[in-house]
């Protein structure tokens, strides 16, 4: 059975954390963009977004670590973890080389010729980019080392380090007042200082706390193709994801120039501060999902599955709607002033979001499994296709915009075709899982907003008491809202068992104890 007391306890770590990395990640975001400025802010986002452009074939083998790590450990099966783990790390050495080289000549090759860079910024770009090509090597060595903590369920150290990390960006934030060099150039090279930082610590915390992670020569060709194999089902998937992501930001930057994609950086940031909610819960819940397959109760982790998705959107949701309502307010009490179509992105980024807040639990359902090579197959094909339809969409003469509703109808679909495939091998009702998730997730949306959005128009109209006053009424708006989607989700999100469960558990509140009571 899933240990939903340990579930609990690991989300408040990470909950800490994420309170903590988000306040000085949005405040270390206002810094750069004002001592940078757009264009340059733009800039590195765009540049970031090709060396990413290469790692998906690196994001594949993450997922097979973290499946097979997790996988073993649920067995107990120990000696396998080590041989998993030394596995894992040379392969990702050789993937990490491989990138290197795809990055200084593909890479290169698109910098020079299709991105859209002003004359005077063209050596600093090239700097820069060289520093996240080493960046990027860095973090891609890294993987085995977070994962094996991930399957470890260890969530205290992601919190202390998260807030390290965090700390460290700050800093470097401030130090750009004296650069003693360009700005952008020196930004990029100390953000790699941290990143270098960060692997010295978590190896050799693992290197002291796991023995398996004592690392030796594995000649178990077996293994590594099983590894290699895995992951090949997974690359079209992490295509997909990068297709998405950078592919888009990168259409941004061909079409628009850099100042669009500092719009863009801008919606991800907060964007990436509201999925700490969501990324910190499904950290804490992923291993038990593939645990409890790997114990063979497939109805138990089903249900894990099906509640972690509602509540995965219940806790994004109660994020999201100020955020929407708010969202010139927001971003103006932020950064001051903004670029052009931020709004307008932060909104539709924000969507995304919500759907894969529903999405990931049945995406960790599919790994536990091991068969994803059709899922993949699938749903990343459809995926794929949002770069080539907003390319479309530019060529006509759509707006920016665009690209994110090609996102969005994409990700639609795919999430059709992804209940539908798990049906081929898990025994479950797809339209009651549809119902139960889906169904519940819009009514709770549709109510709360349809309650929230009259109270704020009548907040912002000319002459109210709120009208000029932003922080008030944006506190008057969370309050609100927060009331509000709470309200909902107790009346229509839960079902009477899940509604039991909740108030039964914050009743006992017992997730503070020792891992030893618990």
């Amino acid at each position: 059975m899933p240990d939903n007391r340990r579930i609990a306890k690991n989300t408040v770590f990470l909950y800490v954390r994420m309170l903590l990395v988000m306040l000085v990640a949005l405040y270390t975001s206002r810094i750069v963009l004002k001592v940078l400025g757009a264009e340059d802010y733009g800039l590195y986002n765009a540049i970031g977004g090709v060396v990413a452009m290469f790692t998906f074939l690196n994001s594949s083998l993450g997922a097979a670590t973290s499946r097979h790590l997790t996988f073993e450990l649920g067995r107990k099966r120990t000696d396998r973890v080590n041989l998993v783990f030394n596995v894992a790390f040379v392969t990702h050495i050789i993937i990490a080389a491989v990138i290197v080289v795809l990055a200084e000549t593909v890479g290169l090759w698109f910098l020079h010729e299709k991105m859209i860079i002003p004359p005077d910024r063209m050596r600093a770009a090239v700097q820069v980019y060289q520093i996240s090509v080493i960046t990027c090597f860095f973090s891609l060595t890294q993987v085995p080392y977070n994962a094996l903590i991930i399957a470890h369920e260890d969530m205290k150290v992601f919190a202390w380090a998260g807030v390290a990390d965090a700390l460290g960006r700050l800093l470097t934030a401030f130090l750009l007042y004296v650069a003693p060099i360009d700005r952008l150039t020196f930004y990029a090279l100390l953000t790699c200082l941290v990143q270098i930082g960060m692997m010295v610590f978590y190896r050799t915390y693992c290197g002291g706390h796991y023995p398996e992670s004592r690392l030796r020569l594995v000649r178990d060709r077996k293994m590594y193709r099983e590894m290699f194999s895995y992951a090949g089902s997974d690359l079209i998937g992490n295509m997909a994801v990068l297709a998405q992501g950078q592919g888009l930001n990168l259409l941004l930057n061909m079409f628009f120039g850099p100042v669009v994609n500092a719009a863009r950086g801008i919606a991800y940031q907060v964007q990436g501060a509201v999925t700490q909610f969501g990324n910190s819960f499904m950290t804490a819940v992923k291993p038990q999902i593939i645990k409890s397959y790997s114990e063979g109760d497939v109805q138990g982790m089903m249900r894990l599955v099906t509640d972690s998705s509602r509540f995965s959107f219940f806790l994004l949701w109660a994020i999201c709607l100020p955020i929407f309502l708010e969202s010139d307010g927001i971003l103006s009490l932020w950064l001051g002033e903004y670029p052009d179509h931020s709004v307008q992105f932060l909104r539709l980024v924000l969507i995304m979001c919500l759907i894969q807040a529903i999405k990931t639990p049945r995406t960790s359902a599919f790994h536990a499994t091991g068969k994803i090579r059709l899922t993949n197959a699938v749903v990343g094909t459809v995926l794929c296709l949002a770069l080539p339809l907003a390319y479309l969409l530019l060529k006509l003469g759509f707006s920016p915009e665009s690209v994110f509703a090609a996102a969005i109808a994409t990700l639609l679909v795919s999430e059709v075709a992804s209940i539908l495939i798990l049906k081929r091998y898990i025994r479950y009702s797809a339209l009651s899982y549809t119902a139960q998730v889906y169904g519940r997730c819009i009514l709770v949306a549709a109510l709360s907003l349809a309650v929230s959005l009259p109270v704020h128009g009548l907040m912002t109209e000319q002459g109210s008491a709120l009208a000029d006053k932003t922080l008030l009424r944006l506190l008057v708006t969370c309050i609100l809202t927060t009331l509000c989607a709470g309200a909902t989700v107790l009346a229509v999100g839960m079902d009477r068992s899940m509604r039991g469960k909740m108030i039964r558990f914050i009743r006992e509140s017992r997730i503070f104890r020792s891992e030893r009571q618990i």
